[in-house]
């Protein structure tokens, strides 16, 4: 794919911080057999990752605002325009040594995602889309799948941990979904979850209360692949609220009558 001048420089930064944390999600994997324990260091990490494509990212466009999960907000001198990053999504499983994560990287142009970057370190995958360009894996472009039944559909979802105010609701909605579908998977990566519903991998997908970072770019790219996106609830929005449900069209509308129930 022949990327814009704004893709190419969110395609470096990835790259760029990827090579970091892949250097220490190697020391991740030996402190988990210390007493010690990796959390702090994956701390560290993270927010090395993020230091590293803001560097990038507003070297090369200053006047953009900024929107991440480790550092404050920033406007920028163009209200127009701004990245939303996530420099770790899945951190509990870079913690527990697990080889599913990613850096998630996107571009909002007045209020509309237009650039987006999804890369997997571990398995050297890039995601990338620009608004009307279609989605691509590195090379290959990616379209949904093309599955017609729920029942022979599996997908994606969150589970929050124990004591979250979303967890009972998550559980009544892997009531209904799960014997209605092939099966759900819970691999705890929202922007990971987003790129497989991309390229065909998962079926379908559906959470709740995340963060703008966790699904800015996937949003883009799974649309661009062909799939249909909407809020959990009427009236909401994707990115601001941190909810989605999303699927090829032809079992769009199935899945959102099952999981709204």
């Amino acid at each position: 794919m022949q990327g814009s001048a704004n893709l190419n420089v969110m395609i470096k930064a990835a790259r760029k911080a990827g090579r970091s944390l892949v250097k220490d999600f190697r020391e991740v994997e030996n402190l988990q057999v210390s007493t010690k324990g990796a959390g702090d260091f994956v701390s560290r990490a993270d927010i090395a990752a993020e230091q590293i494509i803001k560097s990038e990212l507003m070297n090369a466009r200053p006047n953009y605002g900024w929107l991440a999960e480790e550092s404050p907000e920033e406007p920028g001198n163009d209200p127009t325009r701004r990245w939303i990053v996530d420099p770790l999504d899945g951190t509990t499983n870079y913690l527990h040594g697990l080889p599913h994560w990613c850096i998630s990287i996107a571009l909002e142009h007045k209020g509309e995602i237009v650039a987006a970057v999804i890369f997997d370190p571990a398995k050297d995958e890039m995601f990338i889309s620009e608004k009307g360009g279609g989605a691509w894996m590195n090379e290959s472009r990616i379209r949904v799948s093309g599955r017609r039944s729920l029942i022979e559909s599996i997908f994606a979802t969150g589970i929050p941990q124990a004591g979250s105010p979303a967890l009972p609701e998550v559980l009544r909605e892997l009531g209904r979904v799960m014997p209605a579908t092939a099966g759900v998977r819970h691999w705890g990566a929202a922007a990971l979850n987003l790129a497989y519903v991309a390229a065909g991998r998962f079926d379908g997908y559906w959470e709740r209360r995340m963060k703008p970072w966790d699904v800015a770019a996937g949003l883009l790219i799974c649309r661009e692949a062909g799939a249909l996106a909407v809020p959990l609830r009427d009236g909401r929005d994707i990115v601001a609220d941190g909810e989605i449900i999303c699927a090829n069209e032809a079992l769009f509308d199935g899945l959102v009558k099952v999981v709204r129930g």
